[in-house]
């Protein structure tokens, strides 16, 4: 296969950043796209040119590191696969290609297609905790878990942090990512003693990064490479109206005893 790259090149988040064309000659069809990028990467150095920065790991859709916009759609045409997942069969020979970094005023260019994706972890580390009594571990089955919670739970824990939701929404939210870490936790026991604290550290935290509001796009959930739909977004928000009322009546009851 032959193909045109059109590739955002970008020095660093001060800089301004531009399309550049690339050729890529005699690319297999069973390439991944990020074998592809390699392969186009080599070519650069051999010339003298300074590589695509990209990011990277574990190249088996797992990580969420490899994020990158194909074709104006976040980690390319087909649906529910990551950017390393993506084998260059999806295109036709001679298709021009073009590649971006995510945008969004919350995930920074560090260089080329490569973003700083801390906000994420903020998020998670406002809240994505539960308690961990002293002692010795329970046993696995000592807690039961309803089976409809723990599959709920199982597919909100699939996140990968990505990044994709944010990158397909037009308003750059971070709700369909909150929610799913919210959510693999509330729903479970375990999760339950930090549950209403949880959301609302993690909401607050997700509005102080700049992230945009959700207005029901639902380009999250297309985009998301697991598959995570938007009922996790209302699951969400049921949980948040319950911690604003629980703080209002704790507030109450303060008031009433003269706040001691």
């Amino acid at each position: 296969m032959n193909l045109t790259l059109h590739v955002w090149r970008q020095q660093n988040a001060r800089t301004p950043g531009r399309f550049v064309t690339y050729e890529a000659h005699d690319i297999s069809p069973d390439m991944s796209f990020l074998e592809m990028l390699d392969v186009v990467n080599e070519r650069l150095i051999e010339g003298g040119e300074d590589p695509i920065a990209f990011d990277h790991d574990c190249r088996e859709g797992i990580c969420g590191t490899c994020g990158v916009v194909v074709n104006g759609r976040p980690h390319g045409p087909r649906e529910r696969t990551t950017a390393c997942q993506l084998h260059m069969r999806s295109f036709a020979d001679g298709d021009s290609i073009t590649i971006e970094p995510w945008r969004a005023k919350a995930f920074p260019v560090l260089k080329d297609l490569i973003v700083d994706r801390g906000a994420l972890d903020r998020i998670i580390a406002a809240g994505g905790f539960i308690s961990a009594p002293i002692g010795s571990a329970p046993d696995a089955n000592a807690i039961p878990v309803r089976k409809v919670l723990a599959e709920l739970s199982m597919d909100a824990a699939a996140c990968i942090g990505c990044g994709a939701c944010v990158a397909a929404c037009p308003n750059a939210s971070a709700m369909l990512f909150t929610a799913a870490k919210v959510s693999h936790l509330g729903l479970l026991p375990q999760g339950q003693p930090e549950r209403f604290d949880r959301v609302r550290a993690m909401v607050a935290q997700m509005d102080a990064e700049a992230f945009g509001s959700c207005t029901n796009h639902e380009e999250c959930e297309a985009a998301c490479p697991k598959g995570i739909t938007v009922e996790t977004i209302g699951r969400m928000n049921a949980d948040y109206v319950m911690a604003s009322l629980t703080v209002g009546r704790r507030a109450a009851r303060l008031g009433d005893s003269g706040g001691g």
